[in-house]
């Protein structure tokens, strides 16, 4: 069998890192590297070609999924014009959705991940990939006005959301699990609208 070419090299190369963000999302860490690699249609033997270790892949995986996030924010500030607060408001409905708690696979890095990277101290790696998503996702979050406050805002929002992501899942099949949900949602948005009518009234 001939050698594969380098394009085709970076092709298995890609679906492994993007197949390992979905499986890491969904079951976590402790997915085997067997698994992993028949779930992108490949060998196991194949993986060690591409990859140092399987701490390597969940670093590369753990970055890609951060950065399939930062495009849906993108995503949201050109449907919204440019307009920062729209489009924060649009990711919070859907981030508080049934949809995105049932799609823990192609969801949110920062709630699926956030177990697995605290109790795997050896891979420092991934615990920076991770700490600059959210990070940056805490950003993304904050009020342009923040009165100096950095992103305490951003951070606030985060948290809150991320554990009545947690919880929900964590709950799904009762009814409490769509109430953490609505109630989080709510009180978000109601905080927005109390932010925003100090701000008309100063």
């Amino acid at each position: 069998m001939g050698r594969v070419s380098q394009a085709q090299a970076q092709e298995n190369r890609r679906r492994v890192v993007e197949t390992a963000s979905r499986l890491l999302r969904e079951q976590g860490t402790q997915v085997s590297v067997a698994d992993l690699m028949k779930a992108a249609g490949m060998t196991h033997g194949g993986f060690y070609k591409q990859f140092a270790s399987k701490e390597a892949l969940v670093d590369e995986a753990t970055a890609f999924a951060f950065a399939e996030l930062a495009r849906h924010h993108l995503d949201g500030l050109a449907r919204h014009t440019g307009q920062r607060e729209a489009a924060r408001k649009a990711a919070i409905d859907t981030y508080l959705s049934v949809e995105h708690r049932d799609d823990a696979a192609g969801g949110c890095p920062a709630a699926a991940l956030a177990t697995d990277i605290a109790r795997n101290a050896g891979n420092d790696e991934a615990r920076r990939t991770y700490t600059e998503g959210v990070a940056d996702f805490a950003e993304f979050l904050t009020p342009e006005d923040t009165d100096g406050a950095g992103n305490a805002e951003g951070i606030t929002r985060l948290c809150t959301m991320v554990g009545a992501l947690v919880l929900a899942r964590a709950t799904k099949g009762s009814p409490l699990s769509e109430e953490i949900l609505t109630t989080v949602h709510t009180a978000l948005t109601a905080a927005d609208q109390d932010t925003e009518s100090n701000q008309a009234g100063s």
